[in-house]
């Protein structure tokens, strides 16, 4: 096996869509990979198997073969991606500050009542740590 990458290339639009199959519904093969997007993507069968390799290198995926089959795994799991995504994002557009993303998709969704009581649940119990987990 590899050596864990420690900064991995950001994923790009469609790598997030092959991450986002693996995480519910992995490990995979290609061609399972290519028949759970074929339903919304127009890709060919060797777009998803270069993705698929491509993410191995970058990282972001591992495999196990089996005979002459491979199953890909997610090698960073779902809430890892995601919490880098959203630094990152908040890092380059908003000067790290979240606050401003916060406020501007509570204005332009229209959100649940179960989404608005989990955002002040989470509020609530980080609201007493303080700025970066200070307090704790």
């Amino acid at each position: 096996m590899k050596p864990k990458r420690k900064c991995r290339p950001d994923l790009s639009a469609a790598e997030w869509d092959v991450m986002k199959v693996i995480w519910d519904h992995g490990p995979l093969a290609a061609r399972d990979i290519f028949d759970h997007l074929s339903g919304t993507k127009r890709w060919a069968y060797p777009t998803v198997k270069t993705l698929v390799r491509r993410m191995v290198e970058k990282g972001w995926l591992d495999y196990d073969r089996i005979g002459n089959s491979f199953l890909y795994r997610p090698a960073v799991s779902r809430k890892k991606a995601l919490r880098r995504a959203v630094v990152e994002f908040s890092n380059r557009a908003l000067d790290g500050l979240l606050s401003p993303f916060v406020a501007y998709y509570v204005e332009q969704k229209d959100l649940s009542t179960e989404d608005l009581r989990q955002l002040e649940a989470i509020l609530k119990k980080h609201g007493r740590r303080g700025g970066n987990n200070a307090g704790k």
